[in-house]
């Protein structure tokens, strides 16, 4: 069965930027489980995994526009240090979940004074090349459920259990 939209794709891969430092990989872990062309994985992989079988291997290298998109200053943005209500010291790399009027979001410290924390919106992989090494250990037919909550179930995937 070949990687197409609505099938659930499982894949082991690894994750590494462009001076070679892993990022992310499924290796001492359970392979990725997730449904084609519901948007649940980056773009650039997505399309690099279209047409795929199980035991194919892709080496893809993925550009912010196809991955996690360019970093926008838009995102930065000074808040004053009191709408912090944290114990303890508020340091640059720290992240916090946020209310925003697309939903929850979360947001990286990007500069600390006395007066503001700067926050920066971006996601923590925009603006970078992403290098992958996916191979496909399965590749099915999405269930009805599955399509309907957007995500797959089961190992790799979610569990309602």
């Amino acid at each position: 069965m070949q990687v197409a939209k609505h099938k659930v794709v499982t894949i082991d891969y690894t994750l590494t930027d462009d001076q070679g430092t892993v990022i992310d990989s499924s290796k001492g872990a359970e392979p990725l489980a997730y449904i084609q062309g519901v948007g649940s994985i980056i773009p650039g992989l997505e399309n690099a995994l279209e047409g795929k079988s199980t035991g194919d291997n892709v080496q893809v290298s993925i550009p912010p526009e196809e991955g996690y998109g360019e970093r926008q200053d838009a995102l930065l943005q000074a808040v004053p240090r009191d709408r912090f209500d944290v114990e303890g010291d508020i340091e640059v790399g720290m992240r916090f979940q946020t209310m925003s009027e697309q939903g929850a979001q979360v947001v990286t410290v990007a500069a600390v004074d006395d007066e503001n924390v700067t926050i920066d919106a971006n996601h923590p992989l925009a603006g970078e090349t992403l290098n992958f090494d996916v191979t496909v250990v399965d590749v099915r037919d999405a269930s009805a459920e599955e399509l309907d909550h957007g995500h797959a179930h089961g190992p790799g995937g979610h569990d309602h259990g």
